[in-house]
């Protein structure tokens, strides 16, 4: 899959396939969190968070997966 590179930040856009109740569960979870979360800050903290438990709980989060 080749990724369209974002020009305002070092980072690619992608384009996942996911299917409606999963993101019905992920668009319930984000309306559970105070202020306002979007589907794309939710699923950048999920793989940062798969990513750090799969690299032994090491922090590497960036500000761009925190959504600042």
């Amino acid at each position: 899959m080749k990724a369209a590179k974002d020009s305002c930040a070092q980072t690619e856009r992608i384009t996942v396939r996911l299917p409606d109740d999963m993101l019905a569960a992920i668009d319930a979870e984000c309306s559970r969190r105070v202020g306002n979360v979007s589907r794309n800050t939710w699923i950048l903290e999920a793989v940062q968070e798969k990513l750090s438990r799969a690299n032994g709980g090491a922090d590497k989060q960036s500000d761009a997966a925190r959504g600042n």
